[in-house]
């Protein structure tokens, strides 16, 4: 039983990082900072969004990101102007810039690094059991 509290009470984390000051008045408004509170990173845990963190950094950013709104900024200008101050890293889903080719096309540079290797080692047995045989 103890387990499952605590299973429960992990699951609600997310939802308890977002402090009742922060909650704007306007539901249109509150929903637009939600949704580009799951579009920005935490920058100090790097996988979770601004909306998910509880980490002092990502409540700056949330009331940074309702301050812009209050202000009457669109969502891609909020965007714009947290990408300015922290760089493009800040986003969920980084645009695919010269700074970040590294990030959308290491995987497949790591890929086909690896699958030459095992091609390269592959042939070299072949040759020395070719060889081996009388």
């Amino acid at each position: 039983m103890k387990r499952l509290l605590v299973a429960l009470l992990l699951l609600l984390s997310p939802a308890l990082a977002i402090q009742p000051d922060e909650v704007l008045k306007d539901p249109a408004l509150e929903a637009r900072a939600r949704a580009i509170g799951k579009e920005l990173r935490c920058l100090v845990c790097q996988n979770q969004s601004i909306d998910e963190s509880d980490a002092p950094l990502a409540r700056d950013l949330r009331l940074l990101v309702r301050r812009r709104l209050l202000k009457g900024d669109s969502d891609d200008a909020v965007k714009r102007y947290i990408v300015a101050r922290y760089g493009s890293y800040v986003l969920l889903k980084p645009p695919l810039l010269p700074e970040t080719w590294l990030l959308w096309f290491g995987p497949l540079l790591l890929f086909g690094a690896g699958a030459a290797t095992v091609l390269v080692w592959y042939r070299r047995q072949a040759k020395i059991v070719q060889q081996g045989d009388p």
